[in-house]
């Protein structure tokens, strides 16, 4: 096991290097300066470019950034006259996790309960309807359906606010918006999964003991069927963050989403590799626990991975 999980830590760390490399080398493609106003003079320019190392050679640079990232310093921003990457990614991820984890705890509940009754109702309008409605969340972008939101529920209705983050009623729509995709997905999954645990020959011995179909479904069913599920929660969740780029700006949300797209526009280099590796580092650390859950659970993975001891 120790050998196993020291070749996932090896894998994850080769794999940060190269997302920090091609991170790196992708912002000097990138147009423009980052001071490109107006109102800056050439001198001044000069002098910026100094200032925040941008007037070496790019070699330099690069070995510079990689040895400052592995000591946990993602640079300082050119937006914020030199505050530290790490402090504003600090100060910006709150919105970005209640957002994401509502959108997670909403979509899961509601997606896996539709996979059920689509699974349960099998080859009637019923579950008919379900996989259209699963299809046209998977289809249709999630700012799509933000911007319906605002418009009938927000503008016409006045139900719910459209825009900011001034407390929970705020963030129901941003929410909704998100979690579209997600009752889409673990939908199609549970229905999928369900079907094929529905037809296993020990829930047929458990019709034919006269089980309820509610035992049946939840106490035997259910259970079998929502394993494979985990597999693509832990992707999912760190989906939803990332996935929150648009909505945020949509939204006006005052989040890591919103702070990533103005350094887009902004050309603010630091800040744009900063929020990527922040989220890369994320994305693998959910997969590394993920294949170390695995490796806990089902030791033939282990053997898979190399470990035959």
């Amino acid at each position: 096991m120790k050998q196993y999980i020291l070749s996932r830590l090896g894998y994850t760390l080769v794999t940060f290097f190269v997302i920090a490399t091609f991170t790196f080398f992708l912002m000097q493609t990138l147009p423009g300066s980052p001071f490109n106003d107006e109102r800056l003079s050439d001198v001044q320019k000069e002098r910026m470019m100094e200032r925040y190392g941008l007037d070496k050679p790019v070699p330099l640079q690069y070995v510079t950034y990689i040895g400052n990232i592995f000591k946990g310093d993602f640079g300082v921003s050119f937006q914020y006259d030199g505050r530290a990457v790490v402090d504003i990614i600090g100060e910006r991820i709150g919105a970005s996790v209640v957002l994401g984890l509502q959108s997670l705890v909403v979509g899961s509940i509601v997606g896996i309960l539709l996979g059920i009754i689509a699974a349960y109702k099998h080859n009637t309008p019923i579950d008919y309807g379900a996989m259209i409605l699963s299809v046209i969340g998977l289809s249709v972008p999630s700012f799509v359906f933000a911007g319906l939101l605002q418009y009938w529920i927000g503008v016409r209705l006045q139900w719910l606010p459209v825009a900011f983050w001034e407390g929970f009623e705020f963030s129901i729509l941003p929410t909704i918006s998100l979690s579209v995709f997600v009752v889409a997905t673990l939908a199609r999954f549970m229905r999928s999964e369900m079907l094929d645990v529905l037809g296993q020959d020990y829930i047929v011995t458990a019709k034919a003991k006269g089980l309820t179909n509610f035992n049946v479904i939840f106490k035997h069913s259910i259970r079998n069927a929502a394993i494979p599920i985990m597999t693509i929660l832990g992707p999912m969740t760190v989906s939803l963050l990332t996935g929150t780029l648009v909505i945020e700006k949509i939204f006006s949300i005052p989040g890591l989403g919103e702070q990533f797209v103005k350094s887009i526009i902004t050309n603010d280099f630091p800040m744009i590799m900063g929020v990527t590796l922040f989220y890369s580092i994320l994305f693998i650390g959910v997969v590394l626990l993920i294949d170390i859950m695995y490796g806990i659970v089902d030791p033939r993975i282990r053997v898979a991975g190399g470990n035959r001891s």
